[in-house]
This record gives C-alpha cells, structure tokens and sequence, in this order.
C-alpha cells in the first residue's frame, strides 16, 4: 500500500469502537426482520438530514410526501435533490465500495437532476466558502482522479475497522472535494455504505440526520482535521456521532417483534408485516392467516418480488424469506 492518510488512532478512538461494537451487539436484531414501516421511517430521516445539511428546506413530512408519489409544493431543485437521494438511497447496497465506477454512478444518481456533469469528476478549481470566506481549497482538478483513485486504493486494502475508514474515507473525500457539487452528500452516502458493508443495519439507521442535528461541530471537525493536516479530529466527531444514532435508535429492538394486526391491510402489505414476525412462514401459513387461497397469496408474493420488495432465500423448504428495501 502506498497512500496513507494522515490520522492517529487514541485511547478515545479505541474506546469509541469498543462501545459502538458491543451496542450493535446488544441490539441483536437481524436485517430481514426490520419492520417495513421502520425502515421507510429512517429512510426518510436520513434522506431529510443529508439535504438539510446543504441547505434544502423540504421537511420530513414533505419528503415522505414525495416518497409516496404524491405532489409537494418547492422548489424544481430542491424537489429534485429528494428524488435523486431516494434513488441514491434505494440502490445504496448494489454500489461496490472501493469501485471509481460505482462511485460516479452513485453521483449521477444523486445529482443528476441537479448538476449538468453529474456522475464526473470537476474539471475546475473549487474552493469552500463560510462567511465570505474561502476555508479551504480544494486540490487541483488534473489531480482528482489520481487522488481519489489512490484512496479507493487504501480503502480496499485498509486492515483498520470499517468504523475507522469509513470516517477516514468520510474526511478524505471532503478534502478531495472531486465533484463541484454534492461532495457533502457523496461523502455521508459513501461512509453508511462502508458501514452497511460491516453491518448491514447501518442502511436503517438514520446517522444523515444525527449530523444535521450537530451540523456546527460536523463543519468544526472538518475544518479540525484541515488544520491539522489529519483526520483524527473527524474520526472522533463521526464515531461520537454514530454512537448517539445507535442509543437514539435502541427502541427499535422492542420494535422488531410487536404484534402486527393484518386485518384490513392489503394482501400484500399483510405477507410484509407476516415475514417481519416470521421470515420462515409458508404459504399456506400466510393463506390460512390473511384469509385468501394460496394462488391469491401467490400473485401478490410474484408482485412484491418484482417490486424488489420481498425475496426467498434457499429453496422453498428450507429457506426463509427476505424484505426488499
């Protein structure tokens, strides 16, 4: 490996892994057996903070509207930033972390209502400004590539936590700024994707909207590690960050396994809300519990694996059933 990004590890750095690791482990929920309503909830949070973070005023509500298909009064922009987020968000876990391809993807995905070269690198200088103020600059543009290239490079053969490099990568990627715009977002969309790759869980926790709700000390922290000349200072804000998602979202252990009244769902809302109690029910189970015939119970099952919404795992008798995002 020859690109090392500047960061030290601290007794504080270490103790924060420590605790983060034994909270996932005390959660003991599996992904399969998320509640559908649950997830969509968290989605919206975190699609709501990464936006809010840069400046976009639709609420949650607004962006649960949008979720749903129905009309919401804003701006062309800022209605086309939530629906690039929702696809970006909605694909996260086919993106292959360490891949250029799938990072350019992902951008264009995200920004391409947005920005006119969506999905490429900036071709120009680019500088942050804050009160008038230029607070960093960015790398030349003829450098990109090769940074960001060289990054994805440590990120593959990094042997550190997945806690610790996706922050180093979260900072990193910032300082490259490679985009001209939608680095921030970019940046937060990359390290859950690093982090869902550790524990897929991290695709349902809303760590977007934690940071929105720290935004001063997220900007501090970056502007930290620039001073520096290392990324220390945002690794320990992230971790920090990450651990207040993990205790403001605990609850949803005792969620997982709440009695689901079916009665008068649809069909196929009802094989959801079935699943998420028992991810190995039959057919026959879920006929004989809805109240329809098993060919009813089979459309609608065909219809939510078109949807991406349910698939089956292993073979008919042995293996279980698994929820879409």
């Amino acid at each position: 490996m020859t690109y090392q990004p500047p960061f030290d590890i601290t007794p504080a750095i270490l103790n924060q892994v420590s605790l983060i690791s034994e909270k996932i482990g005390e959660l003991q929920f599996r992904e399969s057996q998320l509640s559908p309503q649950l997830r969509k909830t968290n989605k919206i949070k975190t699609i709501t903070g990464t936006l809010q973070i840069e400046g976009n005023t639709l609420t949650e509500a607004q962006v649960s509207a949008i979720l749903d298909g129905k009309r919401v009064l804003g701006s062309a922009r800022e209605l086309a930033e939530v629906q690039g987020a929702i696809v970006a968000y909605e694909q996260l876990n086919q993106f292959e972390p360490v891949s250029i391809e799938a990072l350019l993807k992902a951008h264009s995905l995200l920004m391409g209502d947005v920005l006119k070269n969506a999905g490429q690198f900036r071709s120009q200088s680019v500088g942050i400004h804050q009160g008038g103020q230029v607070i960093h600059v960015a790398p030349p543009a003829h450098q990109v590539s090769g940074l960001m290239a060289d990054l994805l490079t440590w990120l593959k053969q990094s042997e550190h936590h997945p806690l610790i490099s996706s922050s180093v990568f979260h900072y990193e990627f910032e300082f490259i700024h490679p985009f001209m715009d939608g680095n921030g977002r970019m940046g937060r969309l990359w390290q859950t994707l690093i982090l869902s790759r550790w524990k897929p869980m991290f695709q349902f926790l809303p760590l977007e909207s934690i940071i929105r709700d720290h935004q001063k000390a997220y900007y501090e922290a970056l502007a930290q590690a620039d001073s520096d000349a290392n990324a220390t200072a945002f690794i320990t804000f992230m971790l920090d960050a990450i651990l207040q998602t993990i205790d403001k979202n605990a609850p949803v252990n005792a969620l997982v396994n709440a009695p689901v009244n079916i009665d008068g769902m649809k069909t196929t809302e009802a094989i959801l809300a079935l699943v998420v109690q028992n991810s190995h029910i039959t057919r026959q189970e879920m006929a004989n519990k809805i109240g329809k015939d098993i060919r009813t119970i089979g459309r609608a099952i065909k219809q939510l694996q078109e949807q991406g919404r349910l698939k089956r795992v292993e073979s008919d008798k042995t293996g279980h059933w698994d929820l879409g995002l």
